[in-house]
């Protein structure tokens, strides 16, 4: 009998005092350290652990130790010929913007402030301290600032082009995972008998803070797009261009250069590629997007619609320049949203999800589900440039002039 109330008493012994679970034994700190050193796809995983894991990951102060994704995308909206301007922000996943896309703290100095690209975090600017530079003749100065923490630096005025050329596209290099500098890039074409193709490129390091100019070194002739984003992907700058002439169709290529504007070289995009949509840097490899529309009959409702297809490609060996067929799909036009033509613009960095414009329409497209979710609508007759935007809260422009 005494053995018996001995044994229940040690049961109840366990039961109000159970043994520590191994998740129980880490620390905040030590979660946060482990949740640092991974991507950011599995970070937002994580949250479905349990409630305290939630609250940790989501608490505005953690954020900041945290990787974080694509937020979604900057873009701005032009009315009346673009005399009348306007920033706003589209999140992909519907939550508040994560940054004022006005950006108050440079309006003390500059009047006009345009986007003109963005990469990790810091997004590149053109402004002036007259509303419309264009109308006085003034050149515009770059800007680069991190929206999420409000620094920001302006940089000297870069090389003049010379007689018979032009710059043609700027972009902005930047890796905080190599270097907590980065580099602004400001291409140059020259006209020549078969149309314009770059010569050279002008770079200004955060390093050194200056501008230097380099000369191209392709043998080939190359243009490229400034309406396309470019990628930052093993110390390389790509950009999406026309091979010209290699033949009538202008073969698509991309425009690879280094930091230093030493190394050139040129790589053709996908064999049966007829458009020039969108590359990016996903799941750690350089993917490329293509879409094409083909007129379709609808027997239900007795009329034509429009499907576009959609080709995402990944480049398998980089050194051979092989790109491999990753995923397709076609997708009908939705039916409350009859006539639109959609482009991609952008792929997602996680995840082979691709985003769509359709002139009125932002969307998102999983490839993998086969699931098209519509983001945002625009009024008719506006023109929207999209950027795609992902927080950075650490301070990489902690030595910027802020004036």
């Amino acid at each position: 009998m005494e053995e018996d109330k001995e044994e229940s008493s040690k049961k109840q012994l366990r039961q109000d005092n159970p043994p520590a679970t191994a998740a129980s034994l880490f620390t905040d700190d030590l979660i946060l350290e482990i949740l640092s050193r991974l991507p950011a796809r599995s970070v937002r995983r994580f949250k479905c652990v349990s409630m305290p894991w939630r609250d940790l990951i989501a608490d505005p102060v953690n954020r900041k130790k945290l990787p974080q994704t694509l937020a979604g995308f900057l873009y701005t909206t032009y009315r009346s010929l673009g005399a009348v301007w306007s920033h706003h922000f589209a999140s992909v996943s519907g939550g508040a913007a994560p940054v004022d896309p006005s950006l108050n703290f440079l309006q003390p100095k500059y009047k006009y402030i345009a986007y003109v690209d963005t990469c990790n975090g810091l997004l590149l600017c053109a402004c002036s301290n007259k509303e419309n530079p264009a109308a006085y003749g003034e050149q515009v100065r770059y800007v680069v600032c991190n929206p999420a923490t409000e620094r920001w630096i302006e940089l000297p005025p870069q090389p003049q082009a010379q007689a018979n050329r032009f710059h043609c596209a700027s972009r902005l290099a930047f890796d905080p995972n190599v270097s907590s500098h980065f580099h602004v890039l400001e291409f140059v074409e020259t006209y020549m008998d078969v149309g314009s193709c770059v010569t050279g490129v002008d770079i200004f390091s955060s390093q050194t803070g200056a501008w230097i100019r380099r000369d191209s070194e392709l043998v080939e002739q190359i243009t490229v797009f400034d309406e396309f984003r470019s990628v930052r992907f093993g110390g390389m700058l790509h950009l999406v261009g026309k091979l010209n002439p290699v033949n009538i169709y202008n073969e698509p290529a991309l425009l690879v250069v280094d930091m230093e504007g030493k190394e050139w070289k040129t790589i053709l995009l996908p064999d049966g590629s007829s458009s020039y949509d969108a590359i990016g840097l996903s799941q750690g490899c350089l993917h490329y997007a293509s879409t094409t529309q083909a007129h379709v009959s609808n027997n239900s409702k007795k009329n034509a619609g429009i499907a576009t297809k959609i080709t995402l490609w990944r480049l398998e060996n980089y050194d051979s320049k092989e790109w491999v067929l990753k995923c397709s799909a076609s997708i009908d036009e939705p039916s409350n949203m009859p006539g639109l033509k959609w482009r991609v613009f952008a792929i997602h960095p996680d995840c082979d999800t691709v985003f769509l414009d359709g002139g009125d329409v932002l969307a998102a497209y999983d490839m993998q589900h086969q699931k098209f979710v519509r983001i945002i609508n625009f009024e008719k007759g506006s023109y929207q440039v999209y950027l795609p935007y992902v927080p950075l809260f650490s301070e990489v422009l902690a030595d910027a002039d802020e004036q």
